[in-house]
């Protein structure tokens, strides 16, 4: 398994608006992105709290950093290869561990018909975060 890195970092600050497309971030372990509407200590969320994919994913489906609403975009990393219990350092403080894939919802489906089926499995991966701090752009992704 490479090591890859973080091209991009978003931020959902509400219910279907546009992604913050910001430089760092403040991840909150058992919690999630300071500042994000899915950050929460909820048990039946957990597994939720943060979404990556990467931008080589991105590019098969002509999409846009921040399109399929992931909050982490990396690359030179095969996310969708990665087993769930997986976990990744982000930068030099995060640990994040993969809690399985983001199935492709109405919104991907609104976007074009049809992705939504194309997407099964390829829409990114869901983890929560396990140890906290500050990520930036840039950052190193590893498995650990």
């Amino acid at each position: 398994m490479s090591d890859g890195r973080i091209v991009s970092l978003h931020v959902c600050t509400g219910h279907f608006e546009p992604m913050d497309d910001v430089g760092s971030v403040n991840m909150l372990a058992g919690f999630g992105i300071e500042g994000d509407r899915h950050a929460t200590d909820s048990p039946s969320r957990k597994h939720r709290q943060v979404l990556l994919m990467d931008e080589e994913t991105l590019d098969v489906f002509g999409l846009k950093q921040g399109e399929v609403r992931e909050n982490v975009t990396t690359s030179g990393i095969d996310i969708h290869s990665l087993p769930k219990g997986q976990r990744l350092s982000l930068g030099d403080q995060v640990v994040l561990e993969i809690t399985g894939f983001c199935d492709p919802c109405q919104f991907i489906e609104d976007k074009e018909p049809g992705l939504r089926d194309r997407m099964t499995d390829r829409r990114g991966m869901l983890t929560h975060v396990v140890e906290g701090g500050v990520v930036n752009a840039g950052d190193s992704v590893k498995p650990l």
